[in-house]
Order: structure tokens, then sequence, then C-alpha cells
């Protein structure tokens, strides 16, 4: 049987929190919460788990003796993600670079704000456009856009899986019409390496409005979930799979 996912972070479960609540509900997997203003307990971080996963949630909430617990725990099996928000990576508020879980995450972490937003389309999708088998779903065809993110930067054994790509606006004369073009600079969104008998992976955007932008609706059709005690979600196919597939393969989940 697999074990619960501890999920820390997203302010609360009828916020944020309700979108990855939601994803691992309808994927059939058991998690236990905790919102971003609890500090997490020693009895909580003791058992067993598949995952951990830490988004918009404060370093100074995961005492470091806790936090070294995890590191053991990476190293027999565990999954640990981190989301982008705010109070992740360095972000107003995060402060992991400083805590003992940075040198387990397969990113640097600046040790300045590193919040990054968009006001046009900023593309999220494969490190190598050619490579169409992040999780199988449809980058090339219609890759979604976020609206901002944690920049951070991958250690050299990590692997990058997705970019963001920034693109701008700019009218052509010619044709009287608006052109949009990349600005050439793309920023790891997606990073991940395996840790021990475990895997870590990092994921610069967040998994909830505002930052998730366009991702949250992206899909062909819909899909509805509740969590329990948490307010109900309705988002995009794909978007539901990418959680879903990402988590699995992070905590290693049937």
């Amino acid at each position: 049987m697999t074990a619960p996912i501890l999920y820390c972070g997203d302010t609360s479960l009828e916020t944020a929190a309700s979108y990855l609540a939601g994803v691992i509900t309808h994927a059939g997997w058991q998690f236990d919460y905790v919102p971003s203003h609890v500090k997490v307990s020693r009895d909580i971080v003791d058992q067993p788990r598949s995952l951990l996963i830490l988004s918009d949630y404060p370093a100074q909430q995961f005492a470091p003796e806790l936090q070294q617990l995890v590191i053991d725990q990476v190293n027999r099996g565990m999954g640990l993600l981190m989301i982008g928000g705010w109070e992740s990576f360095h972000g107003l508020g995060g402060d992991w670079d400083q805590a003992p879980l940075a040198g387990l995450l397969p990113v640097e972490i600046s040790a300045e704000d590193d919040r990054v937003n968009f006001d046009q389309p900023a593309l999220l999708h494969p490190a190598d456009w050619r490579d169409e088998k992040v999780f199988g779903l449809p980058w090339s065809q219609r890759p979604p856009t976020v609206g901002g993110l944690n920049r951070f930067i991958a250690k050299p054994e990590a692997y990058v899986w997705l970019n963001v790509t920034p693109y701008q606006p700019r009218y052509d004369r010619d044709i009287g019409a608006i052109q949009w073009v990349t600005t050439r600079e793309s920023i790891p969104a997606l990073v991940a390496s395996a840790r021990g008998r475990g895997r870590v992976a990092a994921f610069a955007s967040d998994v909830a409005p505002h930052w998730v932008g366009g991702f949250v609706d992206w899909g062909a059709t819909r899909v509805t979930a509740q969590a329990p005690g948490a307010g109900a979600i309705e988002v995009g196919s794909d978007y539901a799979q990418f959680w879903k597939q990402l988590l699995a393969w992070t905590g290693q989940l049937d």
C-alpha cells in the first residue's frame, strides 16, 4: 500500500491548497495536510510517507532538526517536491536558501528575492522543444502559459525537464498587427534528480492562481474534484494530468 503524501502550504484547504489537494484526491491518493500558518510537528514527520510537498510554506515553520529527518527519509526512498510561490525557495518570506533542505533540492536557491512576474505570455515547455516525452503531454501543439515563478539555477547533476520562455508583443507596421516575439531567455521551470533511493524535484511556478496563469486551464476537457475539507475545483485535463504524473514520478507512487 502506498504511504500517504504530506502536503504543506498553499495557505489552506479552503483556498489555494484546494487545487493540488483536489488533484491528489482525484488520483486516488491519501494525504495529510499542514496549512501555511501551522508548524510541522515531529509526529507528522515521523509517519511513513511516499512524498513531501512544500508549496508556499516558509522554512521557519519547519524546524531544522525535522528537516534533517526528511533528508534521511528521502535517502531511504521518500520523494520531495518544492513548488513555487512567495513563501517557496527564497521568495518573500520563504527563506529556504538558508535551510538544511536546500542541499537536498536539485536547484541552487537565490539569497535574494527570486520572484519574477510576467505581464505578457510566458510559455511553459520542454527544455528541448523536440522532447515530447515529458509526461506525454501536448507541449508542442499548445504549450501552456504561466504568470510568474521563482528564479533558480539547476545544480550540475540535475536534469532540466521544463523551461519558461517569456514573449513580448511587437507591432509590425508592414502587416498592421501585433507579432509575439520570444525574449530568447529560457528560465528553468522543472528540475529533478535522484537523492539516494528517493527523488527530488523543483517546480518554479505555482500550482494555484495567480502565478499558475493559464496553465490551470490547460487541456481539451475539464476535471472537477474536491478533497475532504477543501473547496471544489474545476481545472484543465492536461493541468491535472501534469500534476498527477509529476507527483507519481517524484513519490514513486502506484
